[in-house]
């Protein structure tokens, strides 16, 4: 008989993030988690003594992939344009976990300034100051600008309302930043 697979915290929360791919992030439970490891549902709940503690490390994995997704930028590119295409790229690519990351209430950032102030942030806001030659607090006010109406885009394309077309969003990501720091150069 063969020896039984070893399930593991990690297996399970990269099947949680399946089921989310698949199903969305509504349909994680015990059943379809161990449904994706055809295992029981008891190494699920072992590892987990809730579904929302699952549903919780799913999220900040899909959290880190989405960060690592946004700085692989192509070499040349503006950096604050590629990690604003990423950002929509995501959304096309990946909708299920770009509803969980945005739609589903499990962030732990409250507001739009909590979020411009995490640690998770900072490699973006170090591209976009340097990119532009901002102070950080020039770039945080950017990146404010720039981050919603790429979430704007984002969002509607992730609920099917509208088709990525990367040229053109990629023509309004560059007016909404050159605006945007325009802006931001003639703050006191």
């Amino acid at each position: 008989m063969p020896p039984k697979t070893k399930v593991t915290t990690e297996t399970i929360i990269s099947a949680a993030i399946e089921v989310v791919r698949q199903r969305g992030f509504e349909n994680i439970n015990a059943r379809t988690v161990s449904g994706q490891l055809h295992c029981s549902t008891q190494p699920v709940m072992y590892h987990f003594s809730t579904i929302d503690s699952l549903k919780k490390a799913a999220y900040k994995r899909v959290d880190q992939l989405h960060s690592e997704y946004l700085m692989n930028t192509p070499p040349g590119q503006d950096p604050v344009l590629g990690i604003g295409l990423n950002y929509v790229r995501f959304a096309v690519e990946e909708s299920q976990l770009f509803r969980f990351l945005f739609q589903s209430g499990y962030t732990e950032k409250k507001s739009l300034l909590e979020m411009v102030d995490s640690e998770e942030l900072v490699p973006v806001l170090e591209a976009m100051r340097e990119g532009a030659g901002l102070s950080l607090r020039k770039a945080r006010n950017v990146f404010i600008t720039v981050a919603l109406f790429a979430h704007g885009y984002a969002s509607i394309i992730a609920n099917n309302h509208l088709e990525f077309d990367e040229k053109l969003i990629a023509e309004h990501l560059e007016r909404t930043w050159n605006g945007a720091v325009l802006a931001a150069g003639q703050e006191e």
